[in-house]
C-alpha cells in the first residue's frame, strides 16, 4: 500500500544509499548526485517545507528515466519527478529518488500547424515553448506567474491556471495526450478512450486502468456531483470528475497528480492563436471590498484577466527597484485596491469599446475617473510583469514573519467574493495576524498569505487555526480550498471534510490502481501527514543559525542568517529570457549552480544542516565556484538575495581558514605592485608573445593559455594642461568634477581616461583628477581585494579613498569613474565594509561618467558639442553592474547626443569574463559559454561599419578575445564626436 514507502523506509533508507548511488551511475548517462550540498539543495521548494531526498538524478536521455525508476522500484526507493521545484504546498519535497527533467529532457518534440497540437518534454520551459510558438501565430495560454522558469511537466502535474483561466479554461482542459511510464514500468499513452470499452485499443494494463476508472466513476457519481466543488478553480484531489461512461479523456486522470501516479514522458498539448490586440485597464478603488463586489459585473464584459492587487503589494512594489518605474506609471494616489482587466481579440476597435465599456460600468456603479486607460502593448507588459512577480513582491517583506502560503488559493463563487474576503480579514484580525491579497479576482481565486513566523510555535499554532477557519468557511460557500497551487503537503489532509470520506478512498483507489507500491511520490494527495508537522518544515523546532563574526554590515536584513534566509525557492533566478540572472545557471541548468542553490547550501551551513565547517569547505567553494558577482540577484531578485555580497562573506570566512592562493593574491595585490611592474610593461607583455611563457603561466598560476592577458600599457599620468584643473580649487558655478581613475583604467586602457578629460574639458567641466592625500601610488577602490575575500585590505584601500575624496564630497562635488566594477563599488560594497556617514555620503556623490553626462544634460546644463560619426549605429553591451544598478538608460541617453547616431542595446546577461574569473584555466570554457549565450553572437553579426560600445574592461576584453571585434567605452566614442 502507498504509506508503507512514506513511512517505513524513514529508518533505514541511508542504509543502502551508497550502493543504490553506485549502481546509478553504472547505469544512467546523466547526473547522480547524492552528496549532502546536493541533497540540501533539493530539499525545499518555494513552500515552507524540507526534506532531504535520498538522492538526485538528473537524467540525460529518455531512458535514463526508465531505468532509474526500474532501478527504485527493485531497491524500494520512492520516485519524485520535478521541474523548477516552484511549487508552493510541498509537492515537490520527499524522502526519496528526485529526477529532475529540467536540465535535459526539454525539447520541443513536435508541432503540428493544423491541428494546434504541440508535443514536448517534461522539462520545456513555458516561455521558451511560448517563445517557439509565437512565430506561428500560437501559444499555450496557460499563464502562471512562474512562466520563465516554470516547466510544462511540473505545470501539468500540479494543473496550473494562470490569469487568463476565465477564458481558457485550465491545463486540464489544453492537455490532449500524456505519454506516461507507470511504476511497473509499462508504458501507455493516456489519451481519449471511447464509450465502448471493446473499441479501445492498447496493452492489457492499459486497459485494465480505464476499465477501474469506468468502474470507479460509474460507482462515485453522485457522491461527485454532490461534493465536487462547482467553481472553475478546482484543483483538489484526483480528476475523478472527468470520467464518463460516454467517454473521456485518460490524460486528465494525470493531470494534477501531483506526480503520484505516474512519470510524464511527453505532452500533448492545445494550443490557441495569439490575440492580435490586447487593451488593460487599471481600475482604483478607494475602498477593497468595493472592488470586490464588481468584479461579478466586470467579468459579464468577457475580460481575458481580471487581477488583484492591494494596497499592501503596491507599497512593497513601490519599495523595489526593479518596478518602482512602472508602479509609479499606473497607479495613482494610494488606493486601497487595483483591478487589473485584461480585454483580447483579433479587432483592435473592438478591444478599444470593450475599454470604454468598462469604463461606463465603472460610472454607473459609482465610480467617476478612477480608469487608466492602457492601449500600449509594452507598457502593458511591464504592468502585467509587477503583478505576475506578486508572490516574490510579498516575500520582500524582511524579517522572520513572512506571508506564508496555505490558504493562498482558495476559490469562492464570486457573488460571494466580497463577503469571503471580509469575513476572511475579520479571522486574520482574530489571530493578531495580517494578510496580503492579489491574482485572479475574475474566478474568485485570490491569493492571500498571513504574516507568520515559521520559527514560532505559537505562529504554526495559528496557521493551523486559520486553515481549518478559513477551509470551513470555503464550504460553506461551496468553493474550493485548492484553486490553483494543488494539494501538496498543505492542504492534502483536508481533502476528507472538503470532499467527504468516501470520495477520499475513492483518491486512495485510484493512487491504488496506479502504483500499487506507493513508488511515486508518497504523501501527496493521499496518505498525508499533518500540514503543520514541524519535522517536515524548513524552519524546525532545533533550527537556529550559528553565530558568524561577519566582516561586512548585514543589519540591513537583521543579519547574515535572515539576509540568506530572505530567499523563498520560488525560482526566479531560473528565468529563462536573457536578463542578467544568473548567467551561470544559463550555461549550466545546475542547481548548485543558481542563486536559490547557493543560498540554500549557505543557508544550510550556517545552521549546521550540512557539518561543521561548511561554510568554509571545499564544497562551499565549489557551489560558490561560478557564481561572478554579476549583482544581477540584487537587482532582478524580487526578495533582494545579494549573492554577490554573500560570496564576499563566504570568500573572507574561506580564506581566513584555508589561506589565500597564490593566482588569487596575484589578482588582488595588482592595485598595490602595478606601479612598480608597470615600469617593465614590456617584459611582462611577452607573456602573449613568447609561446613558451604562457603555457608555464597555466602550469604554476591556473591562468588559461586560450586568452590573451590584457596589454600593459603606459600608465595614464594626466597633466595639468590636459585636465584643465588637477586639485585645483573649486569654483563657485557648480563645473567641477572628482575624476577618479582605476586601477585598470591606469595601466591597462589609459585611453580612456584620456577621453573623459577630453570630454569633460570640452564641456568646460573643471576637471579635479583625485589622487591621495599623502601623493602614493594611485587610488583603488578594493574591487581585487574584494574578489578574493580580503576584505581588511580592501578596507585599507576605502580609507584612501575616503581621505582624497573627502574635500570633494562635503563640497558636493560629483565624483565621476569610468569603470563600472569600481565606481559602483562606491556605492555598494564600500557601505557595509566600513558604514557610517562618510561612507553614505560618497555613495551619493558617486556617479558613473555616463550617469554624470546624462544627469547634466537632463538639467540642460551640458552644452556639449558633437557631431556625426562616419559610423551610424552602435551596439551596446551592459556591464552586469550598470544594469544591476539601473545605470543602462544613462549610457543610451548619452550615446544618443551624437547626432544620427542609432543605438541598439544587446538583451544578454554577464560577457562571462567577470573580472579575473574568465583567465581562470578552470573557467575558461564555462566564461566563453556565457559570452556565446547572447553577447558575442551579436557582435559577430554586426557589420564593420558599426561601432561596439562596452564601458566595462572585462567586457571588453572578452569582446576582443570572443568576437575579434574592439569594443570602445562611452568616454571614446564621444571624444571622437567632438566637434573641431
Amino acid at each position: 500500500m502507498s504509506t508503507k514507502l512514506s513511512t517505513t523506509r524513514r529508518g533505514n533508507a541511508r542504509i543502502g544509499d551508497s550502493g543504490l548511488a553506485a549502481r546509478l551511475r553504472r547505469e544512467l548517462e546523466g547526473d547522480v548526485l547524492f552528496d549532502p550540498f546536493s541533497r540540501g539543495q533539493y530539499s525545499t521548494d518555494a513552500s515552507i517545507y524540507q526534506i532531504e531526498p535520498i538522492g538526485v538524478v538528473v537524467p540525460k536521455t529518455d531512458q535514463d528515466v526508465v531505468r532509474a525508476i526500474e532501478i527504485a522500484r527493485e531497491e524500494g526507493v520512492p520516485v519524485l519527478p520535478r521541474g523548477a521545484g516552484t511549487s508552493q504546498c510541498g509537492q515537490t519535497v520527499g524522502e526519496a529518488l528526485i529526477i529532475d527533467t529540467s536540465k535535459h529532457l526539454n525539447r520541443i518534440v513536435d508541432f503540428d500547424a493544423a491541428t494546434g497540437s504541440v508535443t514536448v518534454q517534461p522539462g520545456v520551459v513555458l516561455d521558451q515553448l511560448n517563445r517557439f510558438l509565437r512565430p506561428h501565430g500560437v501559444f499555450f495560454p496557460i499563464d502562471p506567474s512562474t512562466a520563465s522558469r516554470a516547466t510544462l511537466g511540473g505545470m501539468t502535474a500540479n494543473n496550473s491556471c494562470g490569469g487568463r483561466s476565465i477564458k481558457y479554461g485550465l491545463t486540464v482542459d489544453n492537455v490532449r495526450a500524456i505519454d506516461a511510464l507507470l511504476a511497473d514500468g509499462t508504458q501507455h499513452r493516456f489519451t481519449d478512450v471511447p464509450a465502448n470499452m471493446d473499441d479501445l485499443a492498447g496493452d492489457p494494463r492499459y486497459r485494465d486502468l480505464v476499465r477501474q476508472m469506468r468502474l470507479l466513476g460509474e460507482r462515485e457519481e453522485a457522491e461527485i456531483v454532490r461534493r465536487f466543488p462547482k467553481v472553475l478553480r478546482r484543483v483538489g484531489g484526483y480528476n475523478i470528475d472527468s470520467i464518463s461512461a460516454g467517454g473521456h479523456n485518460m490524460a486528465r486522470m494525470l493531470v494534477g497528480s501531483e506526480g503520484t501516479l505516474a512519470y510524464f514522458r511527453q505532452l500533448e498539448l492545445i494550443t490557441h492563436p495569439l490575440p492580435a490586440h490586447n487593451m488593460l485597464g487599471i481600475c482604483h478603488f478607494a475602498n477593497f471590498r468595493q472592488s470586490m463586489e464588481i468584479t461579478r459585473h466586470i467579468v459579464e464584459l468577457d475580460p481575458s484577466a481580471v487581477e488583484l492587487m492591494d494596497s499592501t503589494m503596491i507599497a512593497l512594489a513601490r519599495n523595489i527597484d526593479t518596478y518602482r518605474p512602472t508602479v509609479e506609471r499606473f497607479v495613482s494616489g494610494k488606493p486601497e485596491a487595483l483591478l487589473m482587466v485584461e480585454f483580447a481579440g483579433d479587432d483592435e476597435l473592438t478591444q478599444r469599446r470593450k475599454l470604454d465599456d468598462l469604463e461606463q460600468l465603472l460610472a454607473d456603479h459609482g465610480f467617476v475617473d478612477c480608469l487608466l486607460k492602457v492601449p500600449e502593448p509594452a507598457f502593458q507588459r511591464d504592468i502585467m510583469e509587477v503583478r505576475k512577480a506578486g508572490l516574490n513582491i510579498m516575500m520582500s517583506m524582511k524579517g522572520d514573519g513572512k506571508p506564508v502560503s496555505f490558504i493562498e488559493d482558495c476559490a469562492v463563487p464570486l457573488e460571494d467574493l466580497g463577503e469571503y474576503t471580509e469575513r476572511l480579514t475579520d479571522v486574520f484580525t482574530k489571530h493578531g495576524v495580517e494578510g496580503t491579497w492579489y491574482a485572479h479576482a475574475s474566478v474568485g481565486c485570490l491569493h492571500v498569505r498571513p504574516v507568520l513566523n515559521m520559527k514560532a510555535e505559537g505562529d504554526v499554532r495559528k496557521m493551523r487555526d486559520i486553515a481549518e477557519e478559513t477551509f470551513a468557511m470555503v464550504r460553506e460557500y461551496k468553493g474550493s480550498h485548492s484553486g490553483e497551487h494543488g494539494d501538496g503537503i498543505v492542504r492534502s489532509e483536508f481533502h476528507a471534510p472538503m470532499f467527504g470520506e468516501r470520495l477520499v478512498r475513492a483518491f486512495e483507489d485510484v493512487k491504488t490502481a496506479f502504483d500499487p507500491d506507493g513508488l511515486f511520490n508518497p504523501g501527496k494527495i493521499v496518505h498525508a501527514p499533518r500540514m503543520d508537522d514541524r519535522s517536515l518544515f524548513r524552519y524546525r523546532p532545533d533550527y537556529a543559525a550559528r553565530a558568524a563574526d561577519t566582516v561586512l554590515d548585514w543589519s540591513e536584513w537583521g543579519g547574515f542568517a535572515p539576509a540568506i534566509e530572505m530567499c523563498n525557492n520560488n525560482g526566479a533566478c531560473r528565468q529563462s529570457d536573457p536578463g542578467v540572472m544568473c548567467p551561470s545557471f544559463r550555461v549550466t541548468h545546475d542547481e548548485k549552480h543558481l542563486t536559490r542553490g547557493r543560498a540554500n547550501a549557505l543557508r544550510l551551513a550556517i545552521t549546521g544542516q550540512l557539518g561543521p565547517d561548511a561554510l568554509s569547505s571545499d564544497a562551499m567553494a565549489e557551489t560558490m565556484a561560478l557564481c561572478v558577482g554579476c549583482k544581477g540577484c540584487k537587482r532582478e531578485c524580487p526578495t533582494g538575495v545579494d549573492m554577490a555580497r554573500m560570496k564576499i562573506e563566504f570568500l573572507h570566512q574561506r580564506q581566513q581558514r584555508h589561506g589565500t592562493r597564490l593566482r588569487d593574491r596575484l589578482v588582488a595585490f595588482l592595485p598595490r605592485y602595478a606601479p612598480y611592474t608597470a615600469r617593465i610593461r614590456g617584459l611582462l607583455n611577452l607573456w602573449n608573445r613568447l609561446p613558451c611563457v604562457a603555457p608555464m603561466g597555466q602550469r604554476l598560476l591556473g591562468f588559461t593559455t586560450e586568452r590573451s592577458l590584457p596589454i600593459w600599457r603606459k600608465p595614464f599620468r594626466p597633466s595639468v594642461a590636459a585636465a584643465g584643473n588637477i586639485a585645483g580649487k573649486l569654483g563657485a558655478d557648480g563645473r567641477d568634477v572628482a575624476l577618479f581613475v582605476d586601477t585598470f583604467s591606469t595601466y591597462f586602457d589609459p585611453v580612456n581616461a584620456e577621453a573623459a578629460l577630453s570630454v569633460l574639458k570640452a564641456a568646460n567641466y573643471r576637471v579635479h583628477v583625485v589622487a591621495p592625500a599623502d601623493g602614493g601610488r594611485p587610488l583603488c577602490c578594493g574591487r581585487t581585494f574584494l574578489a578574493a575575500g580580503l576584505v581588511d585590505q580592501a578596507r585599507q584601500e576605502a580609507r584612501r579613498m575616503i581621505d582624497a575624496l573627502r574635500p570633494y564630497v562635503e563640497q558636493g562635488v560629483p565624483v565621476v569613474g569610468l569603470e563600472p566594477a569600481c565606481l559602483l563599488t562606491l556605492r555598494d560594497e564600500m557601505t557595509v565594509m566600513m558604514p557610517g556617514a562618510d561612507t553614505a555620503a560618497l555613495a551619493s556623490n558617486a556617479l558613473l561618467f555616463e550617469e554624470f553626462l546624462a544627469r547634466e544634460a537632463e538639467a540642460g546644463k551640458l552644452g556639449l558639442p558633437l557631431r556625426a560619426l562616419p559610423q551610424k549605429r552602435a551596439l551596446l553591451h551592459g556591464h552586469c553592474h550598470q544594469k544591476a544598478f539601473g545605470a543602462m538608460g544613462a549610457v543610451e541617453r548619452v550615446l544618443r547626443l551624437v547626432p544620427e547616431l542609432e543605438v541598439e542595446t544587446i538583451t544578454s546577461s554577464c560577457c562571462g569574463m567577470a573580472g579575473a574569473f574568465g583567465y581562470e584555466a578552470e573557467h575558461f570554457e564555462v566564461s566563453m559559454a556565457m559570452g556565446e549565450l547572447d553577447l558575442l553572437p551579436a557582435v559577430r553579426e554586426a557589420g564593420q561599419d558599426t561601432l561596439i560600445v562596452a564601458d566595462g574592461t572585462s567586457c571588453r576584453e572578452q569582446i576582443r578575445g570572443g568576437a575579434g571585434r574592439e569594443a570602445w567605452h562611452v568616454a571614446r566614442v564621444l571624444k571622437a564626436a567632438l566637434a573641431e
